[in-house]
C-alpha cells in the first residue's frame, strides 16, 4: 500500500516489522468475526461506506491529503456508527455494564486485539476494530445501572458539544485563537457567579481539569491574598501557616498542601458529628489551638456534599468562624454545588455566598461529560495578581482587541482544553429548569432507594437520616451474619461482604456501585444518583442483583 497513492502493497515492503504470523492471522479472523457481527448494521449503512475497503487504506490516505475528501467522510461515517451503536448499547439496561478483563489480559491481547504500537502504521480497518473493541472493553459509564461514581450518565447534547470541541481543536488561553469559547466561558462564570450569590463586578473564575486543581486554586490564591511575597521569595518568606478541613472532606486539599510546600501535616482536621456535617465548635477550638502554637491559620475548606456521605457543613456557622478570626474561606461544592440549580434543594447551601472561593463540578451533579469544573473566586483580578507571569509571545499589551479577554495568565496552565461549550451548548439545550428536573430526579431517587431499604430486613443503613443529596449507604446482611450479635466477630466478617460482592457484580458485569471502609465504619455500600437514564426500576435490580450475589456468603 502506498501511503500517498493507495496503491497495494505486499507485507514484505516493510521488513523491520516483525509481526507474528499467527498473532496476525488471530486479528484478522477478529475483524471477520466483527463484520459479520454487524451485518445487520451493515444493512442500513449507506452504500458508497458499503463498497469500501479499508483494509487497503490508512490514515495517510485521509485529508489532508489531496483529492482524499470521499474517503475522509466514509472513514468518519464509519466511526460514527460505531459510535451511535455503543450508545444504543450504554442505554440498554440488558447490555452489561462492564465485560472485565484484568490489566495482565489486556497487555497480553485480546481476541487479536492488541494495545500494543509498531512501528510501521496499520490499515484502517484494524483502526476501526480497534475502535470498536475499545469501547466493548470499557465501562459503559452512561449506562442506567451503572453507580459507582459520583460522574455518571451521557448526555447527547453534551456529547456533541464534545465532538464539536475536538473539531475545534483550540486552546483556551488567548482570545485570539478561542474567541467564541472565551465569551462563552465569561457567560458561564456569570451565570454561576449569580447562582452562588455573589455580584458580577466581584467576582471572578477559571474551568479547571478537574475539582482537584480547583481547590488548588483556591489555597494558592488565599495564600497569595495574606502573603503576596510568596510569588517571588517562596515558602522561605512566610511563617508557619496552618489550614483546616473536615475529616470527611475530599483528599485533594491535602493533596494541594502538599503540592504548594505547605505540608500535609499543616492541614488539620476538624470532627464531624454521626451524619458527616463538620463541628463549629471543634473548628474554632482547632483554630485557637493553631494560635497559641504560634502558627498563622489561613484557610477553611468547607464541603457542600461530602464524596462518601453526601453531607453539607454548616456553611453559614463556618463564615462566622472565618471572619471572627480573618480565615479564608472555600467551599468545595464540586459535588453538591448542582443543588444551586434546584429551587426546592438550594437552601442546602445557605451560607455559600459568605465563602471567598467555590468549587463547582458540572460534571458531576448536573450531567455534563468528563471534564468540566469552576473554580469561582469573589475578588475581581486576584487570579490574575497571582498567576500572571506576563509571557510577550503570547499576551502581548498592543493588540488590537480587548486583552482583558486573554485568559491564560489568569490559570497555572498554558495549554487549557476547551470545557465550557459542552456546558453552554446543553444550558441553551435544557435551559436552567431542565437541569433543575434532572437534579431533582436524581433526589427523588435517593429518597426511593432510602425507603427501600428501610423495609428490607437484610439491608442496614450506615445511618438512618433521609438523603441530603444522592449519597445512599448502606449494608448488606448475608443470612449467615443475621444469627451472630453485634460485635467484633460480626464486624470482620461483615467487612468483606461488599469486596466480595464487588467481585463477583464485576465478574457478571450487570451493574457497578462503589464501597468502602468509613472512620470506624466498616466496608458498606455507597450508592450515588446522577445519571438521567437510572429509573427506580433499575434501583429495585441493584437490590435484588446484590441480594442474589451475597446471600450465600
Amino acid at each position: 500500500m502506498d501511503f500517498r497513492t493507495g496503491a497495494s502493497k505486499t507485507s514484505g515492503i516493510f521488513p523491520d516489522e516483525q509481526v507474528n504470523v499467527e498473532s496476525t492471522q488471530l486479528r484478522k479472523n477478529h475483524i471477520s468475526s466483527l463484520q459479520g457481527e454487524s451485518e445487520e448494521k451493515e444493512k442500513d449503512t449507506n452504500s458508497e461506506s458499503l463498497v469500501t475497503n479499508f483494509s487497503n487504506i490508512y490514515a495517510s490516505d485521509l485529508l489532508p491529503t489531496r483529492n482524499s475528501e470521499e474517503l475522509t467522510d466514509q472513514f468518519l461515517l464509519e466511526v460514527v456508527d460505531i459510535l451511535l451503536n455503543y450508545i444504543k448499547k450504554t442505554y440498554d439496561e440488558k447490555s452489561k455494564v462492564l465485560d472485565f478483563h484484568h490489566p495482565h489480559q489486556l497487555l497480553e491481547g485480546l481476541e487479536g486485539f492488541s494495545l500494543e504500537l509498531h512501528d510501521q502504521p496499520e490499515p484502517l480497518e484494524q483502526i476501526l476494530v480497534d475502535c470498536r473493541d475499545t469501547l466493548k472493553y470499557g465501562v459503559k459509564t452512561g449506562h442506567p445501572r451503572y453507580f459507582n461514581q459520583l460522574s455518571s450518565g451521557l448526555d447527547i447534547v453534551g456529547l456533541a458539544g464534545e465532538w464539536l470541541t475536538a473539531t475545534a481543536n483550540t486552546n483556551m488561553f488567548t482570545y485570539e485563537i478561542a474567541p467564541l469559547f472565551i465569551v462563552m466561558e465569561e457567560i458561564l462564570l456569570k451565570k454561576m457567579y449569580e447562582m452562588v450569590g455573589w455580584k458580577e463586578t466581584e467576582a471572578d473564575g477559571i474551568f479547571s481539569p478537574g475539582g482537584t486543581i480547583s481547590n488548588l486554586y483556591s489555597v494558592l490564591v488565599a495564600r497569595y491574598k495574606r502573603f503576596p511575597e510568596i510569588k517571588t521569595k517562596g515558602m522561605q518568606a512566610l511563617p508557619h501557616i496552618a489550614m483546616f478541613v473536615s475529616e470527611h472532606s475530599h483528599y485533594s486539599v491535602k493533596k494541594a498542601a502538599a503540592v504548594l510546600g505547605i505540608g500535609t501535616d499543616n492541614v488539620i482536621t476538624v470532627k464531624c458529628d454521626e451524619r458527616g456535617k463538620m463541628i463549629p465548635s471543634d473548628l474554632e477550638a482547632k483554630i485557637l489551638q493553631a494560635k497559641s502554637q504560634e502558627h498563622i491559620p489561613l484557610y477553611v475548606s468547607a464541603t457542600a456534599g461530602t464524596t462518601v456521605y453526601g453531607a453539607f457543613d454548616p456553611l453559614d456557622n463556618i463564615a462566622d468562624i472565618c471572619e471572627k478570626y480573618g480565615l479564608w474561606m472555600h467551599v468545595d461544592a464540586a459535588w453538591g454545588g448542582g443543588l444551586l440549580m434546584s429551587r426546592k434543594h438550594s437552601f442546602k447551601l445557605n451560607g455559600i455566598e459568605r465563602a471567598n472561593s467555590v468549587t463547582w463540578n458540572p460534571h458531576k451533579l448536573m450531567g455534563v461529560p468528563l471534564q468540566c469544573s469552576a473554580f469561582l473566586v469573589c475578588e475581581k483580578g486576584l487570579l490574575q495578581a497571582c498567576n500572571q507571569m506576563c509571557a510577550g509571545y503570547l499576551f502581548q499589551p498592543d493588540k488590537q482587541y480587548d486583552t482583558t479577554y486573554d485568559t491564560g495568565d489568569k490559570t497555572i496552565q498554558c495549554g487549557r482544553h476547551v470545557d465550557v461549550f459542552k456546558l453552554w451548548l446543553m444550558w441553551k439545550a435544557k435551559g436552567t429548569r431542565g437541569f433543575e428536573i434532572l437534579i431533582n430526579k436524581t433526589l427523588e431517587l435517593a429518597e426511593y432507594l432510602y425507603k427501600k431499604l428501610n423495609s428490607r430486613e437484610n439491608f442496614q443503613l450506615v445511618f438512618d437520616a433521609e438523603p441530603e443529596l444522592t449519597n445512599v449507604c448502606f449494608w448488606y446482611i448475608p443470612p449467615s451474619l443475621r444469627r451472630i450479635p453485634n460485635g467484633p466477630e460480626r464486624e470482620k466478617l461483615l467487612h468483606q461482604v461488599a469486596p466480595k460482592i464487588k467481585v463477583r457484580m464485576i465478574e457478571e458485569g450487570t451493574t457497578m456501585v462503589s464501597y468502602q471502609p468509613h472512620g470506624d465504619k466498616v466496608n458498606f455500600f455507597r450508592m450515588v444518583f446522577s445519571n438521567p437514564a437510572t429509573r427506580k426500576l433499575d434501583v429495585d435490580f441493584l437490590l435484588e442483583e446484590i441480594e442474589r450475589l451475597g446471600k450465600d456468603l
